[in-house]
C-alpha cells in the first residue's frame, strides 16, 4: 500500500453499504431482503471498498488474501449452521421438539410466559456457554410454544436471545467471555465479577419489561384454546418424556467442553435414532417403503406433516441442512465487505480516527463501545469486535489509569450483545436463520441486548463502579469504585 487511507475514503464503503441497506430493507423487501438482495449489497460494497483500495495503491492479491482470511474464520459457524439445520431436522421428525412443544403448553402460562423463556435460556447459556446452542435446542421449542399461545413471535425471540446472551456472558464456558479479558489483559472471573455490576441489571430490568408484556398479553385475550393442539400432537407423535434425554445429552456433553459440532452432530444423530424407536407408527404413515430417506430429507432438504390445526401445520416443518443455505450466503456475502475493508486498511483509518475522539473516561468507553457496535455492522463478526477495539484500545485505558476490566466489560456489554442486532452480522443472520424470526422483527424485543451497551453508558457517564489503576487513581475516583 503507498499510503494510508484517509478518513473519507475509508467512509465511503460504509455509507454505501447502510443507505442501500436501509434502502433495501425499510422500502422494498423488510424481513425478506435476507432472502438474496442483502446478499448482492453486500457483495457490490465489497466491490466498491476494493476499487477504492485499488486506486490507493493496494493490490488485488491482497484484497484476495484478506477475504480468503476473512472467509476462513467463519467456516467452524457455517458448519454449526449446516449441522443445526440438520439437527432442527431430525428432532422434529423424532418428536423431540414436539414433545417440547407439547408439555411446554402445559407448563407455561401466558401470564409468565415471557419471562420464564428467557430464565429457562439464561439457565442453558451459562450451563453452555453458548448462545447458539441454546436457540437451537430450547429455543426454537419455545417459539413453537409461542405460536401455540397467541405470542408473537418477535416477543418469543426477543426473549430467547434476552436470556441466551445474558447466560452466554457470564458463564465462564463461553468463548467470548474469555476472549474479552484476553484482549484487555484482565483474568477471566475478575471481569466476570465486574461485569455483573452491568449485566445483572440490564437482564432484571429486560425481566420486569417481559413481565409486563405478559400480564398485558393475558389481559388482552390473546390465548388461543390449546386443548386441540395438544390432542393433535398427541395424535401424530408418540410423545413421551424419554425423547428429553436427546437434548439433556447435547447439554451435557457442552457443559462438559465438547466442541459445539462434534456435540450438535452427536445429537441429531441421537435423534434419527430416537425417530426409529418412538415414531416407527409415523413413519410407517408417511411411508412404507422408505423410513431411512424420510429421516435423511428431515436431515437436509426438509420435513412437514399434515396437521388440521393451522398452528400446527406452521409448526411441524423443517428446512434441514438446506434451509440453512441462506444464512451461510448471507455471511460469506459478509465477510467478503469485511474482510476488503481490513484489507485495504480502512477499518483501521476509521478506529483511528474514533480514538481520537476519546478525551476523557466516559467519552474513551463510549469511543469504545461505538468501534464495538461500527465493527459489527462492518466485519460483520462478533469476534473483530471484540478483538479490534481490544488491541486499539487497551494501552489508552492503562495510560487514563483504568483497569483493564473496564475495557473487557465494555467489549461484553456493546461487540458480544450487539452482534445479534446486526441481520448480516454471522449472529444475527444465525439467529434468524435458526428462530426463523427476521433479525428487524425480534430486535425491539431482545431487551437485554439494547440494554447492556446503555447499562455501560450511563455508568461510564455518572462515573458509577469505574476502577482505576490503584498507582494512579485519584481518592476521589477510588472512593467511587
Amino acid at each position: 500500500m503507498n499510503r494510508s487511507p484517509s478518513l473519507l475514503l475509508s467512509l465511503i464503503p460504509v455509507v454505501f453499504l447502510i443507505t442501500l441497506l436501509s434502502i433495501n430493507v425499510i422500502w422494498i423487501y423488510g424481513d425478506s431482503a435476507l432472502d438474496g438482495s442483502n446478499q448482492f449489497i453486500l457483495l457490490l460494497s465489497g466491490f466498491v471498498a476494493a476499487l477504492i483500495g485499488i486506486f490507493q495503491g493496494v493490490k488485488w492479491e491482497a484484497i484476495l488474501k484478506g477475504i480468503e482470511k476473512s472467509i476462513s474464520s467463519t467456516t467452524n459457524a457455517i458448519l454449526i449452521l449446516l449441522m443445526i439445520g440438520a439437527l432442527a431436522g431430525a428432532w422434529m421428525i423424532s418428536g423431540i421438539v414436539p414433545a417440547m412443544i407439547y408439555y411446554g403448553l402445559q407448563i407455561l402460562k401466558p401470564e409468565i410466559f415471557l419471562p420464564a423463556a428467557a430464565i429457562i435460556c439464561a439457565m442453558v447459556s451459562l450451563a453452555t456457554g453458548s448462545s447458539w446452542s441454546t436457540s437451537a435446542t430450547v429455543g426454537i421449542a419455545l417459539i413453537g410454544i409461542g405460536k401455540a399461545i397467541g405470542i408473537s413471535e418477535a416477543m418469543v425471540a426477543g426473549s430467547v436471545i434476552s436470556g441466551a446472551y445474558f447466560g452466554d456472558k457470564i458463564s465462564p464456558l463461553s468463548d467470548t467471555t474469555n476472549l474479552a479479558p484476553a484482549m484487555a489483559g484482565t483474568d477471566l472471573f475478575t471481569h466476570i465479577r465486574y461485569m455483573l455490576l452491568t449485566t445483572l441489571p440490564s437482564f432484571i430490568i429486560a425481566l420486569i419489561i417481559f413481565i409486563i408484556l405478559s400480564l398485558n398479553l393475558k389481559s388482552s385475550g390473546e390465548v388461543n384454546n390449546i386443548q386441540p393442539v395438544l390432542d393433535e400432537l398427541d395424535h401424530i407423535f408418540n410423545l413421551s418424556p424419554w425423547l428429553f434425554l436427546v437434548p439433556a445429552l447435547v447439554i451435557f456433553l457442552i457443559v462438559k467442553k465438547m466442541p459445539a459440532l462434534p456435540a450438535i452432530l452427536i445429537g441429531t444423530l441421537a435423534g434419527a435414532i430416537f425417530t426409529f424407536i418412538f415414531q416407527r407408527d409415523l413413519l410407517l404413515q408417511m411411508s412404507a417403503e422408505n423410513s431411512f430417506r424420510l429421516i435423511m430429507d428431515a436431515l437436509t432438504v426438509n420435513t412437514s406433516f399434515e396437521a388440521q390445526h393451522p398452528i400446527l401445520s406452521e409448526l411441524l416443518g423443517s428446512g434441514g441442512m438446506a434451509g440453512m443455505l441462506g444464512t451461510v450466503w448471507l455471511i460469506i456475502s459478509a465477510m467478503v465487505f469485511g474482510g476488503t475493508m481490513e484489507a485495504c486498511g480502512f477499518l483501521g483509518t476509521i478506529s483511528n480516527a474514533l480514538l481520537k475522539l476519546a478525551k476523557g473516561t466516559a467519552s474513551l468507553i463510549a469511543t469504545t463501545a461505538g468501534t464495538c457496535l461500527f465493527v459489527n455492522i462492518t466485519a460483520s463478526d462478533q469476534y473483530l469486535s471484540i478483538v479490534v477495539p481490544g488491541r486499539m484500545y487497551a494501552d489508552a485505558y492503562r495510560k487514563r489509569g483504568l483497569a483493564p476490566e473496564n475495557l473487557s466489560r465494555t467489549l461484553e456489554d456493546t461487540g458480544t450483545v450487539t452482534s445479534v442486532l446486526v441481520p448480516w452480522n454471522t449472529c444475527g443472520a444465525y439467529q434468524s436463520g435458526v428462530l426463523g424470526v427476521g433479525t428487524f422483527t425480534y430486535l425491539p424485543f431482545a431487551f437485554f441486548n439494547i440494554l447492556s451497551p446503555l447499562m455501560t453508558l450511563t455508568y461510564a457517564i455518572f462515573n458509577i463502579k469505574i476502577k482505576r489503576l490503584i498507582s494512579s487513581a485519584p481518592p476521589s475516583d477510588q472512593a467511587n469504585s
